[in-house]
């Protein structure tokens, strides 16, 4: 037990966690800046099954951000090479791969083998399909989203009168006619953001604290500001 000593001495783990965590089957949507520090800090802590979906490649202009990454695996495939990295740094954790797009004919299926969703993609057609799924599923959807210096979080799809990401954006149609937002953004943003979506995994998986169920976390890292609401 030696790898998990650390979390293990945390009286809101222990070894019931820790075994929990091992049981545990997550799936992570997107690998990119979010999806690094999710998954380098789910397979750290020990989550058994560890699901990578994503359709992109490795470039260049990736690694400013997306830490799971090199230089050498520029042009290959994001989920395969993100896989090769978490069992490097965790061989114990089952890494699941899936190199392509989240679409509705696949969703429910590959959710429904999964316990807990976890939002790392950039844009709003996939998040719509993973909270309806998620919600019809009961599955928890743990939300997050940056742009720039700013970031936000919230857990969808748990607890009593558990809220839906229609609850946050309501107007779908809406949604989907504005313009893509920027992409502009520094490393650090998804790097924080990314590590407390982590965090609300872990809540959900072993238990403690109190999840971000029917509120949005903010921060502002100009400022360090941060806010929580209730939705």
């Amino acid at each position: 037990m030696n790898r998990y000593d650390r979390q293990i001495s945390l009286p809101e783990i222990g070894v019931a966690g820790q075994e929990k965590l091992r049981q545990a089957k997550v799936l992570i949507v997107g690998v990119g800046g979010l999806g690094s520090p999710i998954a380098l800090y789910l397979a750290g802590a020990g989550v058994g099954t560890l699901g990578l979906v994503d359709d992109d490649n490795v470039s260049i202009s990736n690694l400013q951000r997306q830490v799971l990454y090199t230089e050498a695996e520029v042009g290959q495939s994001k989920p395969l090479c993100a896989a090769h990295r978490l069992q490097g740094l965790n061989s114990e954790v089952n890494v699941e791969t899936y190199p392509f797009r989240l679409d509705p004919q696949h969703a429910g299926e590959l959710i429904k083998r999964y316990d807990i969703v976890v939002d790392a993609c950039d844009n709003f057609t996939t998040r719509y399909l993973l909270s309806d799924t998620c919600h019809a599923l009961h599955k928890p959807y743990v939300y997050g989203a940056i742009q720039g210096f700013e970031g936000q979080v919230s857990v969808f799809c748990h607890g009593e009168g558990a809220k839906t990401y229609r609850d946050l954006y309501p107007d779908k149609a809406g949604m989907l006619r504005m313009p893509p937002p920027s992409r502009a953004v520094i490393g650090v943003t998804p790097a924080i953001v990314g590590s407390v979506e982590a965090n609300e995994v872990l809540k959900l998986i072993v238990g403690y604290g109190e999840p971000l169920s029917g509120k949005l976390w903010t921060i502002d890292l100009r400022t360090m500001q941060s806010y929580i609401f209730s939705l």
